[in-house]
């Protein structure tokens, strides 16, 4: 028996409860999103939801604004997770310490980092006040607005701030696996220490940096908490738009509300599923 075989034997009970759970709620989701819902008198299966809000501007431009959170926060991170963790794979003063706090706030929920971050930066927040009081500007409300703003900065900034150590460990603990010995190879050769990360450390990296990367972005596309708390009243968020439509007390709008879901699903879905159907082709030309 391979180790492949055996890992996912061993993790068969799990991804049967997880992945039937999943698939059982995403499949009702599908069917009633085609407007069968016999409880409230919708028996005909039909495409309408989806024409609704495919031609919907507010659908749209939700969708959008969500698309560019996703990939500001995923690319934002990743680039910042990069950089600290070729940093912390250096050894100096203090590193168990830095390490320590690098990965501190993988622990705090969400919710909380939101609930900083909207303390901190709102127009009534701690750092608006201090400019106030040091007289950078004339009163609190002309702090630039990072929270509640159109352009989803505070959910953004939360979004780094909480998936930077994420993806960060997941580089370490690939740099652990890789050992040194590639790198002092190209030293070696006459290879600088630049010139060793970027033409040898890095590509070992790229797998383990997408595919923390597609998860990460999967994750922020489909969230709902920190959207709905630091977000603009409009345009909302997609998975916001879709909770609200979907607690609206017309049913008859129920079906728009699982067509966003379903499509929320199949976006994030797709991502992962290119990146690992691109990863599995790499592994077997390595081979």
């Amino acid at each position: 028996m391979s180790d492949r075989t055996r890992t996912l034997f061993l993790l068969a009970p799990a991804i049967l409860v997880i992945g039937g759970l999943f698939v059982t709620s995403l499949g009702l989701g599908l069917v009633r999103s085609f407007g069968y819902l016999p409880a409230i008198g919708l028996s005909d299966p039909n495409l309408d939801a989806y024409r609704a809000i495919l031609t919907d501007p507010a659908f749209l431009r939700s969708l959008g604004l969500t698309l560019w959170v996703a990939v500001a926060s995923t690319a934002l991170a990743a680039l910042i997770a990069l950089g600290s963790a070729l940093l912390l794979r250096q050894t100096f003063p203090g590193r168990a310490l830095a390490l320590f706090l690098f990965q501190l706030n993988l622990t705090i929920p969400h919710i909380v980092g939101a609930i900083g971050i909207l303390y901190l930066f709102s127009q009534s927040g701690s750092f608006a006040r201090l400019a106030h009081a040091t007289h950078l500007i004339t009163t609190p409300a002309d702090f630039p607005a990072l929270v509640f703003d159109p352009y989803a900065i505070g959910i953004i900034l939360t979004y780094v701030w909480k998936e930077v150590p994420f993806i960060g460990l997941i580089l370490l603990a690939r740099m652990q696996t890789i050992g040194a010995d590639y790198e002092a190879v190209a030293r070696s050769h006459g290879a600088t220490r630049r010139q060793a990360i970027r033409h040898i450390l890095l590509p070992l990296l790229m797998p383990s940096l997408i595919g923390a990367s597609a998860l990460t972005f999967a994750f922020t596309f489909g969230a709902y908490e920190i959207p709905a708390l630091l977000g603009a009243s409009f345009p909302k968020a997609l998975p916001v738009l879709a909770y609200q439509s979907f607690t609206d007390v017309d049913l008859t709008a129920r079906p728009e509300a699982l067509a966003m879901a379903v499509i929320i699903a199949l976006i994030g879905t797709a991502m992962l599923a290119i990146v690992f159907s691109h990863q599995t082709r790499t592994d077997d030309a390595d081979r």
